[in-house]
């Protein structure tokens, strides 16, 4: 549930009252002896929060989306080995890569 700002038109007192969307306005000041009307203020909304190790939109998930994501992964060989230690063949340096031969207009 939201927060709302008011101010007194008459006292000027500012306050704030936590009440549902679907709740009507205020419409009274509750400083006693004041009948003034009040007039909800425009609200900044929620702040943002930034905590943690990046801002991601997967930082806040629920804890039973991830349980069911981490469901989804493939679980590691009993054996401990890694996919990770396959052997991959080396890169060609530019240099003597060979190029293509250029094809002059005649």
């Amino acid at each position: 549930m939201p927060t709302y700002d008011y101010l007194c038109q008459k006292c000027g007192h500012r306050f704030e009252a936590f009440q549902s969307m679907k709740d009507p306005r205020l419409t009274d000041c509750p400083v006693e002896n004041c009948d003034g009307a009040v007039k909800r203020l425009l609200g900044t909304g929620a702040g943002i929060i930034f905590k943690g190790s990046g801002f991601y939109q997967t930082d806040y998930r629920s804890d039973s989306y991830k349980k069911g994501a981490s469901a989804e992964k493939p679980a590691s060989d009993a054996g401990g080995s890694s996919s990770s230690t396959e052997s991959k063949p080396a890169p060609v340096p530019a240099a003597s890569a060979p190029s293509a031969p250029s094809k002059t207009p005649t």
